[in-house]
């Protein structure tokens, strides 16, 4: 604010000064000593304004800078805002779903409740149609011996008969009294039954809404954490925000803390570079828990991680790329779909078929489980191919590929040393010798 003011300021010093200069036509009588002083003064206004002008040149410049660093980062925050929309309406369809399930079942067990509430209904009903029954037929029969007792003419066996009858229609009716309250006992247990089921079912639908809305905070808590830290979540989301030199990198994947990264840029994206191999520096005959926390330097030969390459291959589809170069220079890429599990399944490699392309890994429907020398998941039986080959792996029946071997050295002599070299067979060709190695993957939408 404070340049424009100067500006005016010396704009009118310029026009004050302009103003003053003499316009008589006689200028013989005006002395060269005042005509050079003026032209000073406005050579000194003149390179102040040019200053100026420059110094506004530089502001203008710096405004547009910030103006599309702002607009960079709301498109980013754009996009937080529209995934979170597209999340919160999934778990919203899903909870609602639930609800109408749990809706359909508390209908059911209504509907239970009110037919057993009917039938009991019926019952009392034929309880209170018996008990008048057997009164009026009481009535009956105390009217039929207080004739008898009148009459002189009845005999005792004809008494006998009638009590055997009244006594049988107790007997049945008695019998009637026990069925109805036994009944009367069942539907008091099925109505306990269905309220403790209720009571089950609600306490069951609201751990659920419980249970849901801890993991919804937590997933919340989680993206809105990795939004603030301002981290790529993979190379390629740093060449979509401008990144287009190759290097070490800090990216965050979803769920996942911030961890370094090589990341190679080509011209249609950026690759995240897993696994390197140059010239046998780095020890790949280690552990389980080293292979699962990474080990190396991303600037010579390394191994990022079970753990990293899990996080990243569970953000969606993914491309994995092998590059394998020979002793002779000749490099044989190989790319496939590419799906990493998690510790819970041993990191169980799981690869899509390319046609046309030959290949050293072959995975299965169910995925190859990750081996190494103290964590024995491979498919032999009778050997631990970790142990027989050196190094972790994917492997199957120690067969086709171990790009985790020992890498050749010279005057390289005992079998035992040889078997244990990394090495990749495809149908055409076994590089027992491998130059080099490189594993890196990258969202399933870009090319190699």
């Amino acid at each position: 604010m404070q340049t424009p003011v100067i500006l005016l300021l010396l704009v009118g010093i310029l026009v004050q000064a302009t103003i003053s200069l003499p316009f008589e036509r006689n200028r013989a009588e005006i002395s060269n000593r005042e005509v050079y002083a003026s032209w000073d003064d406005v050579n000194v206004v003149a390179h102040g304004l040019l200053q100026l002008g420059h110094g506004l040149k530089e502001h203008v410049e710096k405004s547009k800078s910030q103006m599309r660093d702002i607009s960079s980062k709301l498109k980013a925050f754009n996009a937080t805002v529209a995934e979170l929309a597209r999340n919160s309406l999934a778990q919203g369809e899903a909870l609602a779903k639930e609800a109408r399930e749990m809706e359909d079942r508390e209908s059911q067990a209504e509907n239970v409740s009110s037919e057993m509430r009917v039938k009991v209904e019926e019952l009392r009903a034929e309880r209170r149609d018996s008990n008048a029954r057997m009164e009026r037929l009481e009535e009956k029969v105390d009217g039929a011996l207080g004739a008898l007792k009148d009459s002189n003419n009845s005999n005792h066996g004809d008494v006998s008969f009638i009590q055997r009858i009244l006594e049988a229609q107790n007997t049945r009716i008695d019998g009637l009294v026990e069925k109805i309250r036994q009944q009367q006992d069942k539907l008091e247990k099925q109505n306990s039954h269905l309220h403790a089921l209720q009571g089950r079912v609600m306490h069951k639908k609201f751990k659920s809404l419980v249970r849901r809305r801890d993991e919804e905070t937590a997933r919340k808590s989680t993206e809105q954490r990795n939004s603030q830290t301002g981290f790529a979540k993979d190379c390629h989301e740093l060449f979509l925000q401008g990144q287009k030199s190759s290097g070490v990198y800090t990216i965050q994947p979803h769920n996942s803390m911030p961890f370094d990264v090589l990341c190679e840029m080509t011209s249609e994206g950026g690759w995240t570079v897993i696994q390197k191999r140059l010239d046998g520096s780095q020890n790949f005959n280690q552990l389980w828990e080293a292979y699962q926390k990474g080990f190396g330097s991303l600037t010579g030969e390394f191994w990022l991680g079970l753990e990293n390459i899990h996080s990243l291959s569970n953000q969606g589809e993914n491309t994995l790329v092998v590059e394998v170069s020979d002793l002779r220079g000749e490099v044989q890429p190989v790319q496939y779909p590419f799906h990493l599990d998690g510790d819970e399944n041993n990191y169980a490699l799981h690869l899509g078929s390319r046609e046309n392309q030959e290949s050293a890994l072959h995975t299965g429907s169910s995925g190859l489980p990750f081996s190494t020398s103290d964590r024995d998941n491979d498919q032999r039986a009778d050997l631990n191919c970790a142990q027989h080959l050196s190094g972790g792996w994917w492997f199957s029946d120690c067969g086709n590929a171990n790009l985790n071997g020992k890498f050749p050295k010279k005057n390289v002599q005992r079998q035992q040393t040889r078997r244990q070299l990394a090495f990749w067979n495809t149908m055409t060709s076994h590089h027992r010798h491998l130059k080099s190695v490189i594993m890196k993957i990258a969202p399933a939408s870009i090319k190699s």
